[in-house]
């Protein structure tokens, strides 16, 4: 079977057309960490939205957990990753760097096979519900109305999500919030104003989930 011969690594930041915000975080500028693994003549492609710390971590220390061994055999890859971070903390950076390169392994041993990487996850479905992620507490709702109904009606997107929770009693010190958090905190009856605004954007045969990010407590929903 073939060994995994080395695993490349990059980092890319890019940033957004402007600042985006959710329930409670605000960015300029998502960071991906694509891991490239190659063994018997094919690369596979796998990432994670992280901090280039994982980069780092991949390179220093998954990367000689990994070389070597059967691309074939991705749960000892896999394990032999986990028994690698055992001192640097299992969630957070390390679970994120373990994924970019798990994901990619998978990807790679689909080309070695030949396969559709569905085949060799394990089909289980003929088909993917898809939807529209975004609406951002940032929008406007002129944004929000123009994001989601280019979605449900320009795209046939039967699903759509937005993102609600932008609240000043959700913020432990609001004087210490930029400017952009002070433009994207909203109260809660303004979040259901953008939900009502995001319903009738994409009409009712259209299905409207929403994504608090941690800022709502179960007695808020």
């Amino acid at each position: 079977m073939p060994e995994i011969e080395r695993i490349d690594v990059s980092v890319y930041t890019v940033p957004t057309e402007e600042a985006e915000s959710d329930g409670t975080l605000t960015w300029s500028a998502t960071t991906v960490v694509v891991s490239e693994p190659c063994a018997g003549g094919k690369t596979g492609l796998g990432f994670s939205y992280a901090t280039g710390a994982c980069a780092r971590l991949i390179e220093d220390v998954l990367k000689s957990a990994v070389i070597g061994q059967d691309a074939m055999d991705i749960g000892s890859c896999w394990s032999a990753m986990v028994r690698s971070i055992r001192n640097m903390g299992r969630p957070g950076i390390a679970s994120m760097a373990i994924a970019a390169v798990d994901i990619a392994l998978w990807d790679l041993k689909a080309k070695l096979v030949d396969l559709p990487l569905v085949k060799v996850l394990g089909q289980v479905h003929d088909d993917v519900a898809v939807y529209g992620s975004g609406g951002f507490t940032s929008l406007t709702d002129d944004q929000l109305v123009e994001q989601l109904g280019g979605w449900a009606h320009g795209q046939g997107i039967p699903r759509v999500k937005i993102k609600v929770g932008r609240q000043p009693e959700a913020l432990l010190n609001p004087l210490m919030m930029t400017a952009v958090e002070q433009y994207a905190t909203v109260s809660f009856d303004e979040d259901v104003e953008r939900v009502r605004a995001a319903r009738r954007a994409v009409g009712m045969g259209t299905k409207l989930a929403i994504d608090a990010n941690n800022a709502w407590t179960p007695s808020d929903t």
